[in-house]
């Protein structure tokens, strides 16, 4: 049934994937930074490096996902139009950022050089929080708030899949 409705909304499986670790990114991060405010390091270190397991199983979706699909473009029109934008372009040139970020954390981490750790995260969690969480609104504007018309290759492709499923489902 959800690969029916995936089809009928013309959404590649990789999108919805790469908004869903985004918004598990985002909770893990969110854990993280509480379990160290608390002083519970060794809950922060499970979530924090489970935040960059995640976040690496994205950027490899992420990757794949372009390749397969390509460009969407934007269907929204209007004032939402630069608003979308405006969030695309700073979720980008953020993003750029958070690999970097984040090896230097873990870096600095392993090294046992807390401050700089500490004073990076101050930075570094931010940009991580902001970059999950505009990458779901992305998702959301793009695919679910201004769908545009159904990729036909994209279609095709989930369609194909589904009959492929039915088959050896006997049905």
């Amino acid at each position: 049934m959800t690969a029916l409705v995936i089809a009928a909304a013309g959404v590649h499986p990789l999108a919805t994937t790469n908004a869903v670790l985004n918004a598990v990114a985002t909770v893990l991060l969110i854990a993280g930074w509480s379990f160290i405010k608390r002083g519970k390091v060794r809950a922060h270190r499970a979530a924090m490096m489970s935040a960059f397991a995640v976040s690496t199983v994205f950027l490899a979706c992420y990757l794949t996902y372009h390749a397969l699909v390509g460009h969407v473009p934007f269907r929204g029109e209007g004032g939402v139009r630069t608003v979308y934008f405006a969030i695309l372009i700073s979720h980008i040139f953020l993003a750029v950022a958070v690999p970097v970020l984040a090896i230097a954390m873990f870096v600095l981490a392993w090294k046992g050089r807390w401050n700089a750790h500490r004073r990076l995260g101050r930075v570094a969690l931010p940009i991580w929080l902001y970059v999950s969480v505009t990458g779901v609104v992305i998702y959301l504007m793009l695919y679910h708030f201004f769908p545009g018309p159904a990729h036909a290759s994209t279609l095709k492709h989930i369609q194909d899949m589904w009959s492929l499923a039915s088959v050896s489902e006997g049905g």
